[in-house]
């Protein structure tokens, strides 16, 4: 306790600093009056607990200036702003202001704050320079040069928290340039070698003796079983187990890889035996194993087809993957003996199959294709022609490839040094192709290929064309766009709008699709987490993977259809298979086994919307529990658009109990009672207890374990309006009454992806705009898109 001396010379003090703080304020009438209509509302409503004694969570109020120039400051008091307009300060406990004490308290706050951010933006722009991520330059150089080798592994790694794109997240150092230089180089070798010595051609067809054989010098024997004509590949644990060593490929490349007669051998209850076919070393020495794709076998025989790269000298591995089920063992030394078993007869699961055919393809072009792009209206032949003019082809493809490259920002100006360098190599080597590609390398070397160049203002038709390819196809903008961009017609809104419909048609806004929700949904963190096999041994591979294609087809349909926003979190559709029909325990639901993923009619009232679809539940779990801290700030975070500050440094996690005897809810409770808890748990805590309904599988569940003595799961809760909910279904209920939230969450979430700038506090109007324009339209996610690329906040900078 405070003695009263003390009080009193502390309230002494505070006042004399409260007088203080107003001398510098002097110097600017403006920022003093806004001082001056402030006080009254924090003095008798915040300094309590944020002044330059008590300063809880780590705010002084007391000495915070109003300072324009000052983004850490401005940050605070749009916090602070937003805090009192949600009702979340004063907190509940205290006093609570009349409502037209904190209507001026608002008022006075919100101008100035605008008008900095606008400052900000109008001087600055709101992407202060943003460079290429990985998959952006790697799919610019596929489009640009019709090649198909990944280089991704040749470039530095991108940040895995937020958007990959963010300007302010972004760094250019050395290692950045030289990866950026060695990508280009080899993304030139591979098109110059084919544009002038063809592409390499390979097809082999391998029968099921062929495939069974061992040769020498193949080390253990962990092939398939050769039965009756047909190769079989059983449920085992052994490493390599479906090795086929003969289908070694002799380079580098994409190849289709066909599969004859697939079916299943002793399926299970839903008519399927699941596996994997992947690429491999097949050396303990090189252990990795490559995903090629999923096989969805059943009791009829079909033909299966995938297309995949595959590094030289390895090979085919072809198995099941269910988990939870029986295996075989049947090894000897090593090598798998099936003399004498009748595995079908025990009971084993396995997949059997007929011919496979290897045969090398090139998905992104043609060589004709190709050749087109790096010598454009030239004849191959003419090179060597007497008279061939070099320096007028030399200007002529340049010219042509930096137009591409540089997104139509080129110039005479701006390609002499390229051309020089082209000349000059040329007299050097007398080699006109050698000569080209040096010009070619310098230009994918060059800031106006690698990064975004815009100005202040108004985005150029041609800065406005690369920002909505990069969003949409994660690319260059092709012929047609840098047309309508140099014809100054793509700021027209009816020409922006016909674009967007016509880019989310091409099949290269899958691209977007993956991209968009690896990022704003954290799909990309599906393997950061490995389930207990012990308490989740039905989990397998071909599960993890058909969550990943669920989620993704499902964001692509609500876009695609223009389905409400509210369908994020309910729907009469999902996209199941066979395996995840299993997973959800949906008996009822009219899933075709054998044919994949299918677009099927649900209870929207049961199981549907994202939060139920296992891939979220997956990346929001550690593997072993749940959490509903984690959960609930990635749903407050990623769907309700709210954002949650990192908790105060002296507060120590919470660690669920793995045996299940004891609940979250009880270790939480006495933890967000703490003061500096209570605000951000308020928010926390309802979506996350909401949530405990499914386990870090996603999987429905009543106890945190088996046993008689594990703890009830209780996903009751009161949200932070204070609203009492039984479940997740009452939950859900709840915020399906709220569209414009959830339309403006996913509008800041995608507008910031779109930009790879921050959302600033004077884009509060511009939101606003966007979700009312959008509600006409019920709500559409395909009209809260276009509303969004046709809002200020996308066509500046």
């Amino acid at each position: 306790m405070k003695s009263q001396s003390s009080i009193g010379r502390i309230a002494a003090a505070s006042m004399f600093h409260r007088s203080l703080i107003f001398i510098p304020l002097l110097f600017s009438s403006a920022i003093g009056d806004l001082r001056s209509d402030l006080e009254p509302f924090l003095e008798s409503h915040c300094y309590d607990c944020h002044d330059d004694i008590d300063a809880e969570g780590d705010l002084n109020l007391l000495d915070l200036k109003f300072d324009p120039s000052s983004p850490q400051d401005l940050k605070i008091w749009e916090e602070v702003f937003n805090r009192v307009e949600l009702g979340e300060m004063p907190p509940k406990k205290k006093d609570r202001p009349e409502a037209g004490e904190m209507k001026r308290f608002l008022h006075s706050l919100e101008k100035p704050l605008t008008d900095a951010a606008r400052r900000d933006l109008d001087e600055q722009g709101r992407v202060h320079g943003r460079r290429l991520t990985r998959e952006e330059y790697e799919n610019s150089l596929h489009d640009l040069l019709g090649i198909d080798v990944p280089l991704k592994d040749h470039l530095t790694a991108d940040q895995e928290e937020g958007f990959e794109n963010t300007s302010s997240h972004q760094q250019m150092s050395h290692f950045h340039l030289d990866s950026y230089l060695r990508a280009a180089d080899v993304a030139l070798g591979e098109a110059f070698k084919r544009a002038v010595n063809g592409d390499e051609t390979y097809k082999k067809v391998y029968t099921p003796k062929i495939l069974t054989t061992k040769r020498r010098g193949d080390g253990n024997y962990r092939g398939p079983e050769l039965r009756n004509g047909k190769a079989i590949s059983w449920t085992m644990t052994l490493q390599f187990v479906g090795r086929m060593y003969p289908t070694r490929v002799p380079a580098d490349g994409w190849y289709r890889v066909t599969i004859e007669d697939v079916d299943a051998v002793n399926p299970g209850a839903d008519g399927t035996v699941w596996g994997v076919l992947q690429s491999s070393s097949g050396s303990s020495a090189e252990p990795l194993l490559y995903p090629v794709g999923l096989i969805e076998a059943t009791k009829n025989p079909t033909t299966r087809t995938y297309e995949a790269w595959i590094q030289k000298g390895h090979c085919l591995i072809l198995k099941p993957d269910i988990g939870g089920a029986k295996n075989a063992r049947i090894s000897k030394n090593g090598n798998l003996v099936y003399n004498g078993q009748d595995l079908e007869k025990k009971g084993f699961q396995g997949i059997r199959f007929g011919e496979i055919t290897v045969e090398r393809i090139y998905p992104h072009a043609t060589r004709w294709e190709l050749r087109n792009k790096l010598f454009p209206g030239l004849n191959y032949k003419e090179l060597k022609a007497p008279g061939f003019d070099h320096e007028a082809a030399f200007k002529r493809l340049i010219s042509n490839f930096a137009w591409r490259a540089f997104r139509g920002q080129s110039n005479e100006e701006r390609i002499k040094p390229y051309l020089a360098l082209a000349k000059r190599t040329f007299a050097e080597k007398k080699d006109f192709v050698q000569a080209l590609r040096s010009a070619y390398h310098a230009i994918l070397c060059s800031p106006y290929f690698l990064t975004f160049i815009e100005k202040p203002g108004d985005l150029s038709g041609q800065a406005l064309a690369s920002r909505l390819s990069y969003l949409l196809w994660k690319s260059l903008p092709d012929d047609q766009l840098l047309k309508l961009a140099a014809g100054k017609k793509l700021r027209d809104p009816k020409v922006l709008s016909a674009q967007i419909e016509r880019m989310l048609a091409n099949k290269k806004s899958g691209r977007f699709i993956n991209s968009f929700t690896d990022q704003w949904l954290d799909l990309r963190k599906i393997d950061f987490t490995q389930p207990d096999p012990r308490r989740f041994r039905f989990f397998d591979y071909p599960l993890q993977q058909s969550m990943l294609a669920e989620t993704r087809a499902y964001v692509q349909e609500l876009i695609h259809g223009n389905h409400p926003v509210q369908k994020l979190l309910r729907s009469d559709f999902a996209f199941l298979n066979s395996r995840l029909k299993r997973q959800y325990q949906l008996k009822n639901t009219p899933v075709k086994a054998g044919k994949g993923l299918q677009k099927v009619k649900v209870d929207p009232f049961a199981r549907s919307g994202l939060l139920t679809q296992g891939a979220i539940l997956k990346i929001t779990a550690d593997g072993s529990v749940t959490s509903p801290i984690l959960r609930g700030i990635w749903v407050n975070e990623r769907i309700l658009g709210r954002h949650i500050p990192p908790p105060p440094p002296n507060v120590p996690a919470v660690e669920p109990d793995i045996r299940g005897a004891v609940s979250i809810r009880d270790q939480l409770a006495k933890h967000s009672k703490e003061a500096s808890c209570i605000g951000c748990h308020a928010k926390i805590d309802p979506a996350g207890f909401a949530l405990e309904t499914f386990d870090p599988i996603g999987q429905f569940r009543t106890k945190y374990g088996t046993k008689k003595t594990s703890a009830k799961v209780d996903p009751s809760g009161v949200t932070p309006d204070g609203l009492p909910f039984p479940g997740f279904q009452a939950w859900r209920g709840i915020y399906l009454e709220k569209p414009k939230m959830l339309a403006r969450s996913f509008v800041s979430q995608f507008l910031q992806y779109a930009t790879g700038g921050e959302i600033y506090f004077s884009d509060r109007e511009y939101l606003d705009e966007i979700v009312e324009k959008s509600g006409v339209k019920g709500y559409g996610m395909k009209a809260l898109i276009h509303a969004s690329l046709n809002s200020p906040i996308f066509l500046k900078k």
